[in-house]
């Protein structure tokens, strides 16, 4: 999904970049060292994805100053996951940022227009998993693809993910996102014809082992299909999406 290089190179084909210009950008320094923090600038153009800030454990100061370094190389779009509130105040207080405490992502800048060769379809077996799943569709839409929710489609109540028929039809990648016993990801493996990436949630009661059972049942299921990341893990959830719907842009199809 390199299509930052691809867009560089066709730009100095066309004309509109001149080999100087292209030979500056792929120079820059592939990293900045903030003394806390080693900042990889080079990691759009190696892997078509900026650089994310995960939150949990830095301070507000540190994540001011990594965001800083950030967008003084010219990264337009920040996305900031596991970033308590105390810590959002902080840091919305040195940039402006949207803050989504459901989800505890912050985004500083714009979001971009999707781009993606389809949609993307979070769903999740209770209104409990919308959290991970927020984190998900954030993730998701930060890196510029069109998100569609659809929560509370649990197996419980079969009648409610059959009536998103149409939604699970037509998406070019589905996260999957439940907790007790992981079911929904088996049933919508199995109506969908796209990928399905399943995430299990620390959601349930005492023999649901904050969410083992649920990733077990998604390891062990009977659908084609399905993958599964960490439990809780809605931004790789979303960032591996979101590298599914845009890889036609790399055939360059």
């Amino acid at each position: 999904m390199n299509n930052e290089i691809e867009k560089l190179l066709e730009g100095v084909r066309e004309g509109t970049v001149s080999v100087e210009d292209a030979l500056l950008k792929l120079k820059v320094k592939p990293f900045e060292d903030i003394g806390y923090a080693k900042v990889d600038m080079h990691r759009k153009v190696r892997q078509g994805t900026a650089e994310v800030i995960y939150g949990a454990g830095k301070t507000p100061e540190q994540i001011i100053g990594i965001a800083d370094t950030m967008l003084r190389n010219g990264q337009p779009t920040i996305l900031i996951t596991r970033l308590s509130e105390e810590a959002a105040q902080k840091v919305g207080s040195a940039h402006a940022m949207e803050y989504d405490s459901r989800a505890r992502c912050g985004i500083i800048g714009p979001i971009p227009k999707p781009d993606g060769i389809g949609k993307i379809v979070v769903a999740t077996g209770g209104t409990s998993d919308i959290p991970v799943a927020e984190e998900a569709a954030l993730t998701a839409t930060v890196l510029g693809n069109e998100v569609v929710r659809l929560y509370d489609v649990g197996v419980a109540g079969l009648h409610r993910t059959l009536s998103h028929l149409d939604d699970i039809m037509s998406a070019s990648v589905i996260i999957a996102i439940a907790g007790m016993e992981g079911a929904l990801a088996s049933v919508i493996g199995g109506l969908a014809d796209c990928p399905v990436i399943a995430v299990p949630t620390s959601v349930g009661y005492g023999a649901s082992f904050h969410g083992l059972s649920a990733l077990l049942s998604m390891l062990n299921s009977c659908a084609s299909g399905v993958s599964v990341v960490n439990i809780d893990n809605g931004f790789g959830a979303g960032y591996l999406a979101n590298m599914i719907n845009h890889m036609s842009i790399r055939k360059g199809e």
